[in-house]
């Protein structure tokens, strides 16, 4: 078993970089067909067997992985993975809280996954706030591999020196160093373009269909249809949103600081930008093929 399951996971939480990194490395390690297969914390169900099945396109002689941003708050797939992969490599990947809990709320809106405004989402969606536990969940996977097989990156280090952070982060999970193009070295905004869906239960509905067809292998069928123009159908079109209220970031900030000064402690890293509500600024820029990760 241990050779055809992943050598190693990007956990996330989602909203800092993931997407990148998928394109990023699909070329250079072995990726599930389906781009997010939620295996190890939701589909545990469909089984070993059909979890196996998504690297069936698996390329000889590359290392096996998994982009997973919403593993890193799963305590049922943290002990999945340490009881069936032990010696998984875990990368955590950390951004400012309040500007990663902004973006995938946004995500949730623009996706149907969510109908709620911003306070009663924070209320109703645990993920939203418990994603944000950046302290609490790296130690739980520290403590369920070991500290030497979880990676704590950054978000800040992804932006702002793509080439360096790639190189830690394939030396660390043992992959060959690789020059980044171009292309991939390219920045646009990374979720400000996102909007309300025209028709929330359209867009619901479309979000369900779409996993209906990935549980059954059929998620390259989904990935042609989002590059469509048929996309244009289910996303986007609607209101743009709102920014928060002063007040509530700072709240926020307020709620992330125990994490985010545990996180310093940690990491040994000075995080003190993440513990005050920043200054009206431009969007945050990853790189171009980030743009829904």
């Amino acid at each position: 078993m241990m050779t055809v399951l992943p050598s190693f996971f990007v956990v996330g939480p989602p909203r800092t970089g993931t997407t990148w990194l998928h394109e990023v490395l699909k070329d250079r390690v072995n990726l599930p067909g389906i781009k997010e297969t939620r295996f190890f914390d939701f589909n545990f169900h469909y089984g070993m067997a059909w979890y196996r099945a998504q690297f069936q396109n698996a390329k000889p002689g590359r290392r096996k992985g998994e982009i997973a941003p919403t593993y890193f708050v799963s305590a049922s797939a943290r002990e999945r993975i340490a009881q069936f992969v032990p010696a998984a490599k875990i990368v955590c990947v950390f951004r400012n809280p309040v500007e990663r809990l902004l973006s995938l709320y946004r995500l949730k809106i623009a996706y149907g996954m969510i109908p709620w405004n911003f306070d009663q989402a924070l209320v109703r969606d645990p993920e939203l706030m418990e994603s944000g536990r950046y302290a609490t969940n790296l130690k739980a996977w520290r403590g369920a591999l070991g500290e030497d097989q979880v990676l704590a990156t950054f978000y800040d280090d992804l932006r702002d020196e793509p080439q360096a952070y790639i190189n830690r982060l394939v030396d660390f999970i043992g992959v060959p160093r690789f020059q980044l193009t171009d292309s991939q070295l390219g920045f646009v905004n990374a979720s400000e373009s996102m909007t309300h869906p025209r028709n929330y239960h359209r867009t619901r509905r479309a979000n369900i269909a779409a996993d209906w067809f990935k549980a059954r292998r059929l998620g390259r069928l989904v990935a042609r249809v989002k590059k469509s123009p048929l996309c244009k159908l289910f996303l986007g079109g609607g209101s743009p949103f709102a920014e928060p209220s002063s007040e509530l970031s700072v709240q926020m900030c307020e709620a992330f600081r125990p994490e985010v000064e545990e996180l310093e402690l940690i990491s040994n890293r000075d995080l003190s930008a993440w513990k005050n509500h920043p200054p009206r600024r431009p969007a945050a820029q990853i790189p171009s093929v980030a743009t829904t990760a």
